[in-house]
């Protein structure tokens, strides 16, 4: 009964797709195959939400198949590396993966585009443009390219500008700063003169400790807590510019995807679709509690000053430039999502920022 209770909800409330498919129990029961499939999973076990995410999937999938369709959470190392999910799942080592499309922008930067960029869209804005912008279609592109299939799953939301020793009070005292971090992010901030770092998350404690770097970003609160780098990197600067509402996918390798049959294929997005919705509110419960432990554990909060911000606008749009120059898929992506990204904000400009900038204030009154 649960199971098509779980089938019934799937159908009703994450609607066309899965409900087009068909997700009644016959549907499923008749000559549906019994797969059991891997899930490498970008982010250590540690980190609940997100590696919570592969679990949720994995339970949802199950239970909307009867048990027929099995995934099966793979943490980093079991065997595939981090920053190895990708090629790991196009490549045929594993069944699916959960990642960032960033991981994959040092060899196509226009991948970058589908999580977050430096002044890009906030959370809501990513999602709109995916499902209801023409994202979907640029990326679908551009990710078979790589023998991939992707469907979003969750949201991060605005990240934190990480953790620095000495707090940044001008453009100039970022020269010559060590920094974990990756992406265009790096590229951006290298033009500061910033040396980026690729660390890895376990990692950041010890570097910062032992000053093999000066500053980190990670994700936000509830992540950055459970590295304790308050203790090591005090000042907690925000916001973390380069990734404004970090969107992260279900990765599948292209032809697997294309086999499966289509029941599956709906269950599968029915999935994401909830499990992704669950991490951002997730993040959005949890960061608020986390922020106030932090502070009274010794974060100084910093906002960044407003020249560092508008100098790395300019050296982002510099960047994309270059890049669009050089890469016609970027070019493509980058330019749609730019005018996206300008109606949304007129949009939140008139309603969201109002409504959100009074009720701060009235906050801040009492």
């Amino acid at each position: 009964m649960a199971s098509l209770k779980r089938r019934a909800l799937l159908a009703a409330g994450l609607g066309g797709a899965a409900a087009g498919a068909g997700l009644a129990a016959p549907a499923i029961a008749q000559g549906a195959p019994e797969l059991k499939w891997r899930l490498a999973c970008f982010y250590p076990r540690q980190l609940d939400i997100l590696f919570g995410a592969c679990e949720s999937l994995s339970r949802i999938v199950a239970e909307a198949s009867d048990g027929r369709f099995q995934l099966q959470p793979l943490a980093p190392g079991e065997p595939v590396p981090a920053d190895g999910v990708l090629d790991a799942v196009s490549g045929g080592t594993v069944e699916m993966g959960y990642a960032p499309a960033s991981v994959a922008a040092a060899r196509e930067p226009t991948f970058a585009l589908a999580t977050a960029i430096p002044f890009g869209l906030n959370a809501r804005g990513q999602n709109a443009w995916w499902h209801q912008g023409g994202a979907a279609d640029v990326f679908t592109e551009v990710f078979a390219k790589q023998g991939l299939t992707a469907l979003p799953c969750g949201n991060t939301g605005a990240q934190m500008g990480g953790w620095f020793r000495k707090e940044i009070k001008a453009a100039a005292d970022l020269q010559g700063l060590k920094m974990r971090i990756a992406g265009l992010g790096g590229q951006v901030l290298s033009r500061f003169g910033v040396v980026p770092q690729t660390t890895a998350g376990p990692d950041l404690y010890a570097a910062l400790d032992t000053k093999a770097i000066d500053a980190a970003e990670w994700i936000g609160p509830y992540d950055d807590e459970k590295l304790g780098l308050q203790k090591v990197a005090p000042i907690y600067h925000y916001p973390g510019f380069w990734e404004g509402g970090a969107m992260l996918h279900l990765w599948i390798g292209a032809d697997r995807w294309k086999a499966l049959p289509k029941s599956y294929q709906a269950i599968l997005r029915a999935a994401a679709a909830q499990a992704g919705a669950e991490v951002q509110a997730r993040y959005d419960a949890r960061n608020p509690a986390a922020l106030r432990r932090l502070v009274a554990g010794g974060a100084q909060l910093r906002p960044f000053p407003q020249e560092v911000m508008e100098t790395a606008l300019k050296h982002a749009n510099d960047v994309y430039a270059k890049l669009a120059e050089k890469n016609a898929d970027f070019r493509r992506a980058y330019e749609a999502m730019k005018t996206f990204r300008n109606e949304e904000y007129l949009w939140f400009q008139v309603a969201e920022y109002t409504y959100d900038n009074f009720m701060i204030r009235a906050r801040a009154r009492g």
